[in-house]
Parts: structure tokens; C-alpha cells; sequence
């Protein structure tokens, strides 16, 4: 099976985007009245009715009230808040939850399980467009919930992560992010390394990818880019996927050697 998550958002969304454009026509309310009393564009307005944002709970109150809806736009505020994550992610995010194992590349960023609060909120507010602030704190939130995988796992779940150097130097990273970083590779069920500049591989730079096995020993493979993702359980793909990751690990310093490098970004930030 490969699927790409690259435009299709979450039935709620599209659902309740409905809703919204056909009480708003009932009620002969245009599009621009609705903008105006919910302090938002009609572009994005639009963009809501379409599928393409997610309702926020503002607009669904507003629009209630505008259109006479008698709570029934409101209600939707409890489905749509259950999307925590963004839609592409959703399937990958429910793969993960199911994991024994996985092998996480990355070539940026530093990868979600692993981040501080503060890195997860500078990358979540600063997106474009920019997200409603209930989304960001949303997001963030469930984030940090993810990272329950590390630790709370009963049997533990094997975690492999590999961090290109770039991802490391990016001015985001603080000394808190390096030092959780330390503090999870310390974790017995843990293998943390770093990729340095000087050992990068051309595989190494075509993108991240996780590579993930569920109880039932199936695998898959998660690649992301910019504007589209692809979670796959074809065997080619996963096949190839853990041929790269493969490669990386071997070029990539040993867990010993990666944790001093780390320690030594510290202590140069101190």
C-alpha cells in the first residue's frame, strides 16, 4: 500500500465546512458579513467552507449566531478540536501509536519525540499561514504527548534516531534542546546519532524518513517533504527506505561519539 497525504484534509473539516457555506446561504448571510463579525478574511472564510482550514471555534460561534443555527454550527467545535494533527500526519501519527520499533532521519529538524516545548512552539507559531493560536496550543500539546512513547511503553518501544549535523546548527536549537537531546539518548531504549557535515552520503540529503514496525511485524515507511508525505507499507518502498537509513547509520558517529558531540555544542554554548 502507498498513499500520499498531500492535499486532502480531514472529512471534519470538509464536513463542517459545508455546513458553514450552506447555513450561511440559508441565512442569506454573504461571505464578507461572516468575515467581518469574526474578525477574519473572506479569503479565508472561503478556505473554511472549502475543507481547506479547519473552522475555528470563533467562526462557528459567530456563524451560529449570524445564521440563526441554534448551536448546530457550534457542536462541530467538539469534532474539530479532535484534530490534532495536521491531516497529512494523522495516518503516520496512527502508525506510530501502534509501533514496537522504529528508525527516525532527520535532516533539519529535530525529530518531534525528541523536542523541547519551546523548539515545538517556535516551529508550530511560525508556520505560513499562519495557524489560529487555539491550533498552535493544540498542536504543541500533542506533541508533547507523542513523547510518551520514550518512556511510558509497556514493552519499551525500540527508538532509533539518526540527526543530520545541519539539524543540530539550526539557530532554533538552544542549549535546552541540546540538552534534551543528552537526556533521551541516555534511555536504554534509546539509540541517538549524529550525522556530521563531513560524512554526509548523497542519501543523506534527499529528505527525512521513519521507518516503522507494528506487533504484527509489518513495516512501513514515512518520507516528508514541503507539500507532500507518503506513508507506505509497498516492500520496495520499505525495502529501500531501510537500505538508506542502513547507510546513514554507518556513516553516522557511534551513540558514544555522537553524545560527546552534543556535549561539546553544549559546552560551547555555556
Amino acid at each position: 500500500m502507498s498513499v500520499q497525504y498531500n492535499s486532502q484534509p480531514p472529512v471534519a473539516w470538509r464536513y463542517s465546512g459545508n455546513q458553514l457555506k450552506r447555513w450561511r446561504t440559508k441565512a442569506n448571510v454573504s461571505r464578507e458579513q461572516l468575515a467581518e463579525a469574526a474578525s477574519y478574511s473572506p479569503d479565508t472564510i472561503k478556505s473554511m467552507e472549502q475543507g481547506v482550514r479547519m473552522p475555528t471555534p470563533r467562526v462557528l460561534d459567530v456563524a451560529d449566531e449570524l445564521c440563526r443555527a441554534e448551536g448546530l454550527l457550534s457542536a462541530a467545535k467538539e469534532y474539530l478540536r479532535r484534530e490534532k494533527f495536521p491531516a497529512r500526519a494523522q495516518d503516520f501519527m496512527e502508525r506510530e501509536r501502534e509501533a514496537i520499533s522504529l528508525g527516525w532521519y532527520e535532516v533539519a529538524l529535530v525529530p518531534g519525540l525528541l523536542q523541547t516545548e519551546g523548539y515545538a512552539r517556535a516551529l508550530i507559531e511560525n508556520r505560513h499561514p499562519p495557524l489560529e493560536q487555539d491550533t498552535v496550543e493544540e498542536r504543541i500539546a500533542a506533541r508533547m504527548e507523542r513523547q510518551a512513547i520514550l518512556t511510558e511503553r509497556k514493552p519499551p518501544v525500540s527508538l532509533s534516531f539518526v540527526l543530520y549535523e545541519a539539524a543540530l546548527r539550526n539557530p532554533m536549537v538552544d542549549v535546552k534542546q541540546l540538552s534534551r537531546l543528552l537526556e533521551a539518548s541516555k534511555l536504554r531504549n534509546v539509540v541517538l546519532q549524529v550525522l556530521p557535515f563531513e560524512r554526509v552520503i548523497s542519501d543523506a540529503i534527499m529528505g527525512p524518513m521513519v521507518l516503522l514496525e507494528s506487533r504484527d511485524h509489518e513495516r512501513c515507511a514515512f518520507t516528508e517533504g514541503p507539500f507532500a508525505s507518503e506513508l507506505s507499507a509497498d516492500p520496495g518502498v520499505v525495502s529501500r527506505v531501510s537500505e538508506r537509513l542502513s547507510m546513514i547509520r554507518a556513516q553516522a558517529l557511534s551513540p558514544a561519539e555522537s553524545a560527546r558531540f552534543i556535549e561539546e555544542m553544549v559546552d560551547r554554548r555555556e
